[in-house]
């Protein structure tokens, strides 16, 4: 960690720091990033809630994608860049804040995104986070030198090609702005790749594993929040208490299964190169994303127990369950089933995903039921690691 009296001074070298340094956890700064990502992340939870709810659950769900794609994409930058990078002095600082402000820009340009298809706040947001982290690779590049320069570079001038690339989004018809995303995600995710083919930079596995676990936390606390909201205004609008008691302990037992799971391993065992970084830290753009949409579902559910939307109860549990199986299956296939010893262990998190599944057709106990099959799977998976001597052994020689 950086001494405070250090932090203090208005510039200080911006070299990479060292990938096995001890005690690396996530900053304050880093927090604060986090929180700010947050509101972005609401906003684009509410309005799929609206797009479901009126009946527009494929247009919401592919707009909820883009957006939550170029919040997801943003912070993982961030995230991976001040993994390697941070020297917390205060251009650096000063840096970061500009981009807090450019995804609480992006956050307010959400609703028109989803309700007028007006995607130009949206835009500039993203411009503003993009230039700020730029910038950071032209100072890294700047204090290197070699392949470590050359890589840097690279990433700036990736960073800066493809948000030329984004202003497409803003400027074709309507029609043709998915296929404008689809080939700026792909170009997006080829500039870590082409950056680092010559020289990696030195993120640090702990510090990754936990800012990916803090960021799951505060999403899963954006759902208790968005679902206790909902229920509260169930209950004093329409005096519907016995509808929403099942939906509300499901949707906790649903939410306290999701942390137990995704925590149950040690992810940053995993993560020893590049390879294994990209592909584990690129599928959390799924894991995140349906973890948010978890809260959304849990919204609709309310919605629909007090008579605010005209779904089916097949439709409204739907809004639940699958993002929830999606969620399960995502984190044992990212890291879960590396740790897993055994067939039992390993099938506990894909036959919890496909008894979710089959909760969507539940009724009225849909969310209720999900959670208790979540809640068994966290019980069945300890029960069976508790069975296993020198488990944790066992876990260690199937990670390598």
């Amino acid at each position: 960690m950086t001494h405070p009296a250090e932090s203090a001074r208005p510039l200080r070298p911006l070299v990479s720091r060292d990938r096995d340094q001890e005690h690396r956890a996530a900053t304050p700064l880093e927090l604060l990033f986090d929180l700010c990502f947050v509101v972005a992340v609401a906003q684009a939870g509410i309005e799929l809630v609206h797009a479901v709810v009126e009946g527009h659950a494929g247009e919401g769900i592919m707009e909820y994608a883009m957006v939550f794609f170029a919040i997801w994409w943003a912070w993982m930058n961030f995230t991976w860049f001040a993994s390697a990078y941070d020297n917390d002095d205060a251009l650096y600082r000063l840096v970061t804040f500009v981009q807090i402000g450019g995804v609480l820009l992006l956050a307010a340009g959400v609703s028109r995104a989803f309700g007028e298809h007006d995607w130009l706040l949206v835009y500039l947001g993203y411009v503003v986070m993009r230039l700020a982290l730029a910038f950071q690779w032209l100072r890294a590049a700047h204090d290197a030198s070699g392949a470590e320069r050359t890589m840097a570079l690279r990433y700036a001038g990736g960073v800066l090609a493809c948000q030329v690339g984004w202003t497409a989004l803003v400027l074709v018809p309507e029609e043709g702005r998915p296929w404008v995303f689809l080939v700026m995600v792909a170009a997006e995710l080829s500039v870590p790749p082409f950056a680092e083919r010559d020289f990696a930079t030195s993120w640090h596995a702990h510090h990754i594993a936990e800012r990916y676990g803090l960021f799951t936390i505060i999403v899963l606390g954006e759902t208790i929040a968005a679902s206790t909201v909902a229920v509260k205004s169930g209950v004093e609008e329409n005096d519907a208490l016995g509808e929403l008691v099942p939906i509300a302990a499901g949707g906790l037992l649903l939410v306290f299964a999701a942390w137990w799971i995704y925590f149950a391993v040690p992810a940053h065992a995993r993560l020893r190169s590049n390879r294994e970084g990209f592909l584990w830290g690129y599928g959390h753009y799924l894991i995140f994303a349906s973890a948010a949409a978890i809260g959304a579902g849990l919204e609709v559910a309310v919605e629909h127990a007090v008579g605010e939307t005209h779904l089916s109860d097949t439709s409204a549990a739907a809004a639940v369950t699958l993002p929830y199986a999606l969620y399960l299956l995502l984190v044992w296939a990212l890291h879960a089933r590396y740790f897993k010893v055994g067939l039992a262990q390993q099938l506990v998190l894909p036959v919890a995903a496909l008894g979710v599944l089959l909760c969507t057709f539940a009724g009225h106990w849909a969310v209720l039921s999900a959670g208790l099959v979540a809640a068994a799977a966290v019980i069945t998976g300890v029960t069976l690691a508790a069975r296993m001597p020198d488990r944790e052994d066992a876990a260690r020689r199937a990670a390598a």
